[in-house]
């Protein structure tokens, strides 16, 4: 009887520390999706061929907008967003940003235009 009272005890004790824990990670991911930072995620998806101009990916950077001039003129902003979630070419679908969704690849197409102004 006396183990029975214990481990009822050491359950109920453990039960506001394993909810809070999953407090907290709830709370952690929120802000980590609030914070996407276009810059980073391009730097860690996209820079290596679209910084060297690899199987013909436009460059990023100052000096390139020509690069990216007739695509927009052709295809347009959205054209090039939809081009970037499904792939093209050599580029497979999302690029190498596989958990991207399509705001937050939009958001990186948008930074890479800027960029290369």
């Amino acid at each position: 009887m006396k183990n029975l009272t214990f481990l009822s005890l050491a359950a109920l004790l453990a039960i506001p520390f394993s909810s809070a824990g999953t407090g907290a990670a709830g709370v952690q991911l929120a802000q980590i999706s609030d914070g996407f930072d276009p810059e980073a995620r391009y730097m860690a998806a996209c820079f290596a061929c679209h910084s060297t101009g690899a199987a013909g990916a436009p460059r990023v950077g100052p000096g390139n907008a020509a690069e990216w001039a007739p695509r927009l003129e052709e295809k347009g902003l959205d054209a090039i967003v939809e081009s970037t979630v499904t792939g093209i070419g050599t580029m497979p679908p999302k690029g190498l940003c596989f958990d991207c969704t399509p705001e937050e690849l939009r958001a990186i197409v948008e930074f890479m235009l800027e960029s290369s102004d």
